[in-house]
């Protein structure tokens, strides 16, 4: 038993009473459709029972703070040791987050130039050095014996001025000798200044000639000469000056450093924040070109037509009072206004009262008041706002710009200005893994500055090591954490798991795979190796080919999806799997079944997409031509640049000029298009909707049919129900006591929160009143609650219905409820349901669909279905554009753009274009390389 972990009786989700055992300490891999079960199996069984017992082996103290866990539907597990989840939901929002903080390696580099760091003057750019009196006086005696020697406390250097107080104060002080201007003079000579020419002026604190014990005497002058200059010291060593300090300070100006510690160094600490963004780095503004996008209208033709503004009465009662006061027409074109006229319409009247009247109806009123301007009522409500929907629509007239303070490095002058090897911390962590490892390899330190160092550098070399072993060597320190793809940042974990050191652990991991070549698939395979020989028992979902066949077990789940799952098809090894006739992932392995390759490819065509000069992030002045009515397909390595060519520069410019948007534009010269295109469809990761009352439903837009189906019913006419009585977002029909959210939560203050079911509408979001109303026995509530499959046969005669549902089903989602939060669904889940949108709406024929590694979570069974979707797609007169590593898509694409060579520095170039066929040609393109095996080329 020791060797096993036993699983008796699974019943999570759509498990079906699951009896399992897994060998411990061994690298396994749970593989299986999408929706088979194996993440209710991995994460809400397995790693839900093992993160319970850990809670409860705590005191009953601790768990007070850190709550009670739910047992999952599982009758017993046996053999289970602590269990650690590495899934694909991890990292943080906050844009204060990067890589080099949430590895923890950035507090490594802020301890290392704490320690060793060399401080310069941040007005001066000179490294200031600081010494004691005893290194000053060993210092000047390295001098030949017998030398003069003058101590000087500098006080004026290379300044303007009479400074004739300064002078008389010296004089009352008793000192009778300076230095003006390179010349020893008494204060009873006469000593002429200009006001208007710099001088230099130091008090002549001792004149000695370095002999017997003329050691002491020095000392005791250049420390009096410290304490009157604020620890700076001039020393004249026969006619040759050198200025020393006793403090961190600059030789030149005086610039005062003062202690320095790690925080520093810290973007989140006020001591080391850029006052500017307060370590932001970055601002979001509003901008002008994005409120007035065609300065060609007039106020009155809709020059100011955005969210809140420009489309009712209210905003134009303030126009026209504008007018009156600053005499303007609203008839004239916004570029003809001057340009005071338009500072006022967008910053406001400056407090000055305006007069105002509004009519409606039989309504009159007139009455006098301040004018903020549109782009301050913008802010003001951005600031205010409570409401994700208010923030999202006026984030569409922001633009993100870097901070012009610090330029976006987060940090002030001062902790910019200490230095290793003449770079400061933002420079050397914005360097690539790669480059960074190398650069410390190259590290030239003084033996006592490496003693300090030693242990640190340790650290973080091995931590940037993991990082680079798991295919993440591109990423740079400085990259935010919210910009990390799900692959990215599961990887990210991983490597900070590695580096842990624990053993005894079960590690459960999420498609790590994600967003990987199959280049770098084989060192992620060796660090899960790794993690497995310390000790570890590793549990991978996974669909990628490579990472099944290098597991010691794997555990196929199936044999369909929802209802249709939940059991274990087949378990062993590799041959065990691809020997059992139920396994449907063992006649993928086999070869019985699989993606063939078209017979023929689409021939190219004279219209197509011309991207010039992207020059976005690591992207070397880029030339690409994209052809109209094909299915291409973007590749290349992690991070050579593919999503900055695509997403950044392509798709914003496309956008902005078909669809009128006013997308933030990446750097790009020009997009210009040879053909005809009139719409514009990203099909991305993102989450389709920030709240749970987002779902599948609600996004397809299938639920206002559904409601609308509900209001035809018998009863709900006789009770005189509209669609809106079986919406949970309006008041009426939801339950008021949960809000229609189903769930309640208690504050519990300094505890976390805890969410109760409604007790009036026991998670049913209704109240009882629009429950009672049916169609073919089904209440709302039940509707909402079956899966798109069960759905499909129960509308199956309401056309309208059931194309929407018809296109979840196609894209592979027959298994996911029309009711499902959307916080609960996969980036890849989010993304199908999008498709599936996209795929229900009248096709154009004209249409661009940009999709961003549809594959992620996919079963190679569900790549056929997708395959085949994008290429009907293609059949029907539009273009596809994939960004992905998949073989088996890349194998079908008419054209590949292969971008590298490899990642960060390193890429940002193109290195193949052409039909799969012709990219096999390429030697240098690593994807070329793979292709030749799936194509036998």
């Amino acid at each position: 038993m020791e060797d096993k972990i036993v699983i008796r009786g699974a019943k999570e989700n759509n498990l079906k009473n699951v009896d399992l055992e897994l060998p411990r300490n061994k690298f396994i891999v749970f593989t299986g459709l999408s929706g088979s079960g194996k993440s209710s199996l991995a994460f809400d069984t397995i790693f839900a029972e093992g993160q319970r017992r850990y809670m409860e082996s705590l005191s009953s103290y601790a768990r007070m703070f850190l709550g009670q866990m739910q047992k999952p539907d599982v009758e017993k597990i046996e053999g289970l040791s602590p269990a650690i989840a590495i899934n694909q939901k991890t990292t943080s929002n906050n844009p204060r987050s990067t890589v080099g903080t949430i590895t923890e390696i950035y507090d490594y580099f802020r301890l290392l130039f704490a320690n060793v760091g060399t401080p310069t003057c941040v007005h001066c750019g000179i490294e200031i050095k600081s010494f004691s009196v005893d290194q000053i006086v060993d210092k000047v005696y390295e001098s030949v014996s017998g030398a003069k020697v003058i101590v000087m406390a500098p006080s004026v250097r290379g300044r303007k001025g009479e400074y004739v107080k300064l002078l008389e104060g010296y004089k009352k002080s008793g000192f009778v000798r300076v230095k003006v201007d390179g010349e020893i003079k008494t204060l009873d000579e006469e000593i002429l200044l200009d006001k208007n020419k710099k001088h230099t002026i130091s008090v002549v604190v001792d004149r000695l000639i370095l002999k017997g014990e003329a050691r002491s005497r020095l000392a005791e002058s250049i420390e009096t000469a410290a304490k009157l200059a604020e620890g700076m010291v001039l020393v004249d060593v026969d006619g040759n000056e050198k200025l020393y300090s006793t403090i961190a300070a600059c030789p030149n100006c005086g610039f005062a450093f003062g202690e320095i510690n790690p925080r520093l160094f810290s973007f989140n600490t006020p001591q080391g924040a850029c006052p500017s963004c307060t370590g932001v780095g970055f601002r979001q503004e509003i901008d002008e070109n994005l409120i007035v996008p065609n300065p060609d209208l007039s106020l009155e033709q809709g020059a100011i037509s955005i969210w809140g503004w420009g489309d009712g009465k209210m905003s134009h009662m303030f126009f026209e009072g504008l007018a009156r006061k600053y005499k303007f027409s609203l008839n004239t074109p916004w570029k003809d206004l001057s340009k005071e006229v338009k500072n006022i319409i967008l910053y406001g009247t400056n407090g000055d009262k305006i007069d105002l009247k509004f009519e409606s109806g039989d309504f009159h009123t007139e009455y006098k008041s301040k004018f903020e301007g549109v782009i301050n009522n913008l802010y003001r409500k951005y600031k205010e706002s409570t409401s994700d929907m208010a923030k999202a629509e006026i984030e569409k007239y922001m633009l993100v710009r870097p901070c012009e303070t610090c330029g976006g490095k987060r940090l002030n002058d001062k902790a910019l200005s200490v230095k290793i090897a003449g770079l400061n911390i933002f420079e050397v962590c914005d360097m690539s893994v790669d480059k960074l490892l190398l650069w410390l390899g190259d590290l030239k330190l003084t033996k006592m500055q490496f003693k300090i160092a030693e242990h640190i550098l340790k650290e973080i070399k091995n931590r940037l090591k993991f990082l680079q072993d798991v295919g993440l060597g591109y990423l740079t320190l400085t990259r935010f954490a919210n910009t990390l793809s799900g692959g990215e940042s599961q990887r990210i974990r991983l490597a900070t798991q590695i580096g842990s050191g624990l053993v005894g652990v079960t590690y459960i991991l999420d498609e790590p795979s994600i967003g990987l070549h199959p280049r770098d698939t084989s060192k992620l395979i060796d660090t899960l190796k790794h993690l497995r020989d310390l000790g570890n028992t590793i549990i991978v979902v996974e669909h990628d080919d490579e990472v099944i066949r290098a597991a010691d077990y794997i555990v196929d789940i199936g044999p369909k999806a929802g209802v249709h799952g939940g059991k274990v098809v087949a378990v062993g090894t590799l041959k065990d799997i691809m020997s059992n006739e139920n396994s449907l992932t063992g006649k993928y392995l086999n070869g019985e079944r699989g993606v063939n390759i078209p017979k023929s490819r689409r021939p190219q065509n004279e219209r197509y997409i011309e991207i010039i000069g992207a020059k976005q992030n690591n992207l070397k002045n880029v030339n690409v031509k994209i052809p109209i009515g094909l299915f291409s397909v973007v590749t290349g390595v992690s991070g050579s640049g593919k999503s900055s060519l695509i997403n950044d520069c392509l798709y914003p410019a496309l956008s902005n000029s078909i669809m009128c948007t006013h997308i933030q534009e990446g750097d790009v010269q020009e997009v210009k298009v040879v053909g005809e295109l009139d719409k514009v469809v990203v099909i991305d990761q993102s989450p389709i909707g920030r709240t749970p009352r987002s779902n599948p439903a609600t996004y397809t837009g299938v639920a206002t049919y559904i409601r609308e189906l509900f209001a035809t019913t018998p009863d709900a006419k006789a009770r005189g129900y509209t669609a809106g009585r079986f919406s949970f977002n309006v008041k009426g029909g939801r339950c008021e006591t949960c809000g229609g959210d189903g769930l309640l939560k208690i504050e519990m203050h300094f505890l976390p929160d805890v969410y109760v079911t409604c007790d009036d509408c026991h998670g049913k979001r209704f109240n009882r009143e629009t429950l009672e109303v049916k169609y073919k026995d089904k209440n709302i509530n039940d509707v909402l609650e079956m899966t798109v499959e069960e759905a499909l046969k129960f509308f199956e005669n309401i056309p309208s219905i059931k194309n929407k549902l018809q296109s979840l089903y196609d894209v592979g989602l027959g298994y996911i409820k029309l009711g499902q939060p959307a916080t609960t669904l996969s980036g890849g889940e989010a993304q199908r349901v999008k498709l599936a949108t996209e795929l229900s709406r009248r096709a154009t024929g004209k249409t661009i669909y940009i999709l961003d590694e549809p594959t992620t979570g996919l079963h190679p069974y569900d790549v056929e279905k997708l395959i085949g979707i994008l290429q009907r797609l293609v059949s029907n007169g539009n273009t596809v554009l994939v960004i992905e590593h998949n073989l088996d898509v890349i194998k079908v694409a008419d054209h590949i753009i292969d971008v590298g060579l490899d990642g960060g520095d390193k890429g940002g170039n193109i290195v193949a274009i052409g039909t799969p066929e012709e990219v096999t040609k390429v030697k240098k393109s690593y994807t070329g390389e793979y292709l030749k095996r799936v194509l036998n080329v």
